[in-house]
């Protein structure tokens, strides 16, 4: 469908422009996944090579009162690592643009760098080169290349008769956010949680070799990944909410904010675990956990009903 000229971002949202773009940057032989999964995939003479990009924007993904520059440095690495863990691969190294106001004080570049290189020897990956400039506030770009030991796991993979299953913490970075949002610090484990997110590195490559028929990162929500898969794979997705590990910090959150702690798992990202559907004769690997099903149909329900809160993240 042709776009009017008119048309602003809003209009189209995350997903409509991304088409957009999509249908403007031909592939070659080279390129067996583009633009659509976690991560693109490309043949390379002996095994494949996973790529991926992503932005970090203060005042649109940190704010500087509320997150330590080391600290954005480790979420800056965990997000581009997090996507190769989703392919059921790992990073080994990493480009960095980063712009900044020109009063941008040198040291906070210091520990942001600093940050960054921590989180990357969680993997064994290395910056091997990037850029910098001048802007109005912080924009860090990132590209990170990573390896492959098996085949790719897709979004594309999901059947009926599969299970879907959790790896990572999740919904602590949303209470750590609706915490930091109304101007208190505490609980300090979900504020902490939002500052540096703990993505399961090794969950990825081990749901990969287990046999998982489709993967993704939860970036933006745990029911907005899970409707990439239930989309790319053409199946239907239901999560069930007596399977969700609820942490005693989100009930406190909930109790504080008059909001049902399940919300903050079920809509909340930024934790960057992990979820991936297995056949149902497929026990999943050490720290995975069931927590739904997969169908015939399409789309997302929670205990078999459609879901009126929040999904996830939207960035337009």
């Amino acid at each position: 469908m042709s776009l009017s000229p008119h048309a602003t971002l809003a209009d189209v949202g995350e997903f409509g422009l991304i088409d957009e773009l999509v249908q403007l940057f031909p592939t070659h032989e080279r390129v067996l996944v583009g633009p659509g999964d976690d991560a693109a995939l490309l043949r390379i003479r002996n095994g494949h090579v996973v790529v991926s990009t992503d932005l970090l924007i203060e005042g649109r993904h940190f704010k500087r009162d509320w997150v330590e520059a080391g600290d954005v440095g480790h979420r800056a690495a965990a997000q581009n690592l997090s996507d190769i863990n989703a392919m059921g691969g790992t990073g080994h190294s990493l480009t960095l643009g980063f712009a900044g106001p020109p009063d941008l004080p040198v040291q906070w570049v210091r520990d942001f760098a600093g940050g960054f290189a921590e989180e990357c020897q969680l993997v064994g990956a290395t910056v091997i080169g990037g850029d910098v400039s001048t802007a109005s506030q912080i924009v860090i770009s990132v590209t990170v290349i990573g390896a492959l030991t098996q085949a790719p796991v897709l979004r594309s993979g999901a059947r009926p008769g599969d299970v879907l299953a959790l790896a990572g913490r999740q919904g602590w970075a949303a209470g750590g956010l609706a915490v930091l949002g109304r101007g208190f610090r505490s609980p300090r484990k979900l504020v902490q949680a939002y500052a540096r997110p703990e993505p399961p590195y090794a969950a990825g490559p081990a749901a990969a070799e287990a046999g998982a028929t489709s993967m993704v990162d939860i970036s933006d929500g745990l029911l907005a990944e899970a409707g990439h898969l239930a989309v790319h794979s053409g199946v239907a997705i239901d999560v069930r909410t007596e399977l969700l590990e609820l942490p005693e910090p989100l009930h406190a959150v909930g109790a504080a904010t008059n909001t049902d702690p399940v919300r903050y798992v079920l809509g909340g990202g930024d934790d960057h675990s992990l979820l991936a559907t297995f056949p149902a004769d497929v026990e999943p690997p050490e720290g995975w956990s069931i927590i739904g099903s997969v169908g015939v149909g399409s789309g997302v329900t929670v205990d078999g009903e459609e879901y009126d809160g929040p999904t996830g993240w939207t960035h337009f």
